[in-house]
């Protein structure tokens, strides 16, 4: 016997959040703490996946890069200043996704993330 298609629909969004949440319960977010010289307001911030190698080696840091935003908001170039290799590519990943308010000329400045496993 077939299930009706307003149950099937029910059942399948259920099961895709909870997908969903098992997602975000293996691979936590991690706690990013930005001390940003950029004088313009981020839009969207998304925070770097904590990578599974460094969660296996328990590994912690601070990872500092440059950004350069264009005039229209996003992230133009990122430099490294510092920060473990393992965590320095997750944590530009993740920074090239930011948006910024729009503004006349490009923008520089410094942000920092912190990796702290213990905070997972």
């Amino acid at each position: 016997m077939s299930l009706p298609r307003v149950v099937r629909t029910a059942r399948n969004l259920l099961l895709l959040f909870f997908a969903l949440t098992t997602l975000f319960v293996t691979f936590p977010v991690v706690s990013v703490h930005a001390q940003d010289s950029i004088e313009r307001k981020i839009k969207t911030r998304v925070s770097p996946m904590y990578p599974d190698i460094a969660r296996k080696m328990n590994l912690a840091g601070v990872v500092k890069l440059e950004l350069t935003v264009a005039p229209n908001g996003s992230v133009k170039e990122t430099k490294v200043i510092g920060g473990h290799p393992i965590l320095v590519s997750a944590a530009v990943d993740a920074v090239k996704k930011w948006k910024f308010e729009t503004a006349s000329a490009e923008s520089s400045g410094t942000v920092e993330f912190r990796f702290d496993p213990t905070n997972q």
